[in-house]
């Protein structure tokens, strides 16, 4: 969670935590009625639900955001993803062959745990002798 959401969400939380207060400016504890009567209770009890709401929207609205950002990156700045791992096959020791798609061209690579290398690239229904 990045900085800005928790203090978006610390900042809501403040809000909700606020007590009551009556008109006259004395604070009461929540739950509790000013002794003049029960108007300034309700009132407070609609703000709290008020702040409640609006802070639970910020929240909802940040984890969007951070859903949205997250996505973006794996996506690519194109908004679709041009790089897929198409099909790997273990080895052992460590070491794999992979065949990588790249905006439509399929390459095969052979991976160890100090290097990555091109093997050959690979054209559907062709082999590298005939190319």
């Amino acid at each position: 969670m990045s900085r800005a959401s928790s203090s978006l969400i610390l900042l809501g939380l403040l809000f909700v935590a606020q007590p009551a207060q009556a008109e006259d400016g004395v604070i009461y504890p929540r739950g509790t009625a000013p002794a003049g009567g029960s108007s300034g209770a309700a009132e407070g009890g609609r703000s709290n639900t008020v702040l409640l709401l609006g802070s639970a929207a910020v929240a909802a609205g940040a984890g969007w955001w951070l859903w949205q950002k997250r996505r973006a990156v794996t996506q690519g700045a194109g908004g679709s993803a041009r790089l897929a791992i198409v099909e790997s096959r273990s080895l052992g020791s460590r070491q794999y062959l992979v065949v990588a798609d790249y905006d439509g061209r399929k390459f095969l690579l052979g991976v160890c745990p100090g290097s990555i290398k091109m093997l050959t690239p690979l054209d559907a229904g062709k082999t590298p002798e005939q190319s």
